[in-house]
């Protein structure tokens, strides 16, 4: 009966502990003295203990409890701590302003201790007493080496400037972390986006999609074939143990490069990449929005004319085709409150103006007046398809002139009908919202567009499934809303306002979306 009873205790509190501890003898007993569980303190975190007893590895919440022997915590000194590992992109400025933030909100002070060149420690500290309640671990490496210890146990939170790759993911479930490809265990903290970088000095102002992609593979060698003077392209990019440069291999691959040249100068950071660019009158690098140091960006462009920059709002629309969410992977286990607190805290509206003002893109939504859009519907009479008519147009502006745009954009991964990471974000963003009671008397319509390859009468059927398909996900995800205070509708236009060219699969790619329009 006693291993019975002991067995639904454990049920009950399924969750695992978050920081492994070394293993110790605990006996903890039920406050009713009816439950007794034996065995080795695997973890503690501040609520639920760890344990590993002949029933298995349970975990019990504490507050049900008392714990004897040698290796139980000392509950009212319990400091909780994470160690987060990976790009330091993300863990050189966007987490301290972050941890600052946060430990500012808590009303705790702060402190930092630099261990060595890439590590060091935030310590939030009660300020009456001066005691330690948690502790913020961080190592700046690189994404692969972040992923590396949260597998290995060594982190308990990967920063990562890509998504968690296929074997990751598999080795990931080996070791007990969970589905790191399911969205619970990621988390997009900001927006960030690849740029083609030049000098200051450098004449060229623009360069198309595809001849971006054809300078990386190493198709056109000088700067004569982008309009420059006679003198060869020096390619820099990241180096390819790095985030960004598993990203940009990624982007520029589905652009169309076959490959990129050898000679390409590589560099282990962002800053390393700006400097040596802006040292070059010759050189082209592609690098990151945040980090573009005394460089100029290149407008990207197409043979149609279209013309886009990384501009905050271009990046959180996915309007620019070369965003990089900046992501944080979780394993399938409990972590500290506090951590937990803080991983709510970067959800929030102040938290995302923290992002804004460290050199980010955030990710709260904004509403776009259609007299802000004058390019939008310009493009959308001068760039949409022969099979678009005046009546088409007529009907989405008739639509759309009530209505707001949202920033909150949907996008598809190539040749997929599944969401990108930044979308598959914006399905919880926009979900939370709803359950919050945000948009309450509100109506919301979700609007298909597509690329222009086609038949428009199909494409039109095709972006309104595609419309249909997202306002459904953000249903199923805004479990608790009460959708009967508001209205989700949907409609779609197909390629009657296109984003960018056709002629490269970034161009298609920005015009396959589904926008959330607001009245």
């Amino acid at each position: 009966m006693t291993q019975l009873r002991a067995a639904i205790f454990a049920a009950l509190f399924p969750c695992l502990a978050a920081v492994p501890a070394m293993a110790q003898d605990v006996t903890l007993t039920s406050r009713d003295g009816d439950v007794t569980i034996t065995g080795d303190l695997l973890g503690f975190d501040g609520e639920f203990y760890r344990v590993d007893s002949i029933y298995g590895e349970l975990t019990v919440d504490g507050s049900g409890v008392l714990c004897e022997g040698p290796g139980c915590p000392n509950l009212s000194a319990f400091v909780a701590e994470a160690t987060l590992s990976g790009a330091p992109t993300i863990g050189r400025v966007l987490m301290p302003a972050l941890i600052e933030a946060f430990a500012l909100r808590q009303g705790m002070d702060l402190s930092r201790d630099n261990t060595s060149d890439i590590a060091f420690t935030y310590t939030l500290s009660d300020p009456e007493t001066d005691e330690a309640r948690g502790r913020f671990h961080l190592r700046l490496t690189n994404t692969d080496e972040g992923f590396a210890d949260l597998l290995a146990g060594e982190a308990d939170m990967a920063m990562s400037l890509r998504e968690v790759t296929r074997d990751e993911a598999i080795r990931g479930r080996e070791v007990g972390l969970g589905d790191l490809r399911d969205t619970r265990r990621s988390r997009v903290l900001a927006l960030d986006a690849l740029v083609p970088l030049v000098s200051a000095g450098n004449p060229v102002t623009t360069i198309t999609t595809p001849e971006l992609a054809k300078v990386l593979s190493g198709e056109i060698t000088d700067w004569v074939g982008l309009g420059g003077p006679d003198a060869p392209i020096a390619v820099h990019l990241h180096d390819s143990t790095t985030g960004l440069g598993q990203s940009t291999e990624r982007q520029m691959l589905r652009g169309g490069a076959q490959g990129f040249v050898e000679d390409a100068i590589r560099h282990l950071d962002g800053e390393a990449l700006a400097h040596g660019v802006a040292q070059d009158p010759f050189a082209l690098g592609v690098g990151s929005r945040s980090e573009k140091g005394l460089t100029f960006e290149l407008a990207l462009t197409g043979d149609c004319g279209f013309g886009m920059t990384a501009t905050r709002r271009a990046v959180k629309t996915e309007d620019y085709p070369l965003t990089a969410p900046m992501f944080l992977y979780l394993p399938a286990r409990r972590l500290p409150k506090l951590m937990r607190e803080f991983l709510a805290f970067t959800r929030e509206p102040a938290a995302q103006l923290v992002i804004r003002r460290a050199g980010f893109v955030d990710q709260l939504p904004e509403e776009i007046a259609i007299d802000d859009q004058g390019d939008r519907f310009a493009n959308a009479v001068l760039r949409a398809g022969e099979e678009i008519g005046l009546k088409d147009l007529q009907r989405m502006v008739r639509v759309l002139s009530p209505l707001k745009r949202l920033t909150t954009t949907f996008r598809f991964e190539p040749g997929s009908a599944r969401l990108d990471a930044q979308s598959r974000a914006n399905i919880e963003s926009l979900a939370r919202a709803l359950e919050s009671g945000f948009y309450d008397g509100r109506q919301l319509l979700f609007v298909g567009f597509s690329d222009g390859e086609g038949v428009a009468s199909a494409n039109r059927v095709i972006a309104l499934r595609r419309a249909d398909a997202v306002r459904d996900a953000v249903i199923r995800a805004a479990e608790t809303a009460e959708l009967d205070r508001l209205k989700l509708d949907i409609d779609a236009f197909g390629e009657a306002m296109p984003m960018a060219c056709d002629d490269s699969e970034w161009g298609r790619r920005a015009n396959r979306r589904v926008e959330v329009w607001i009245r």
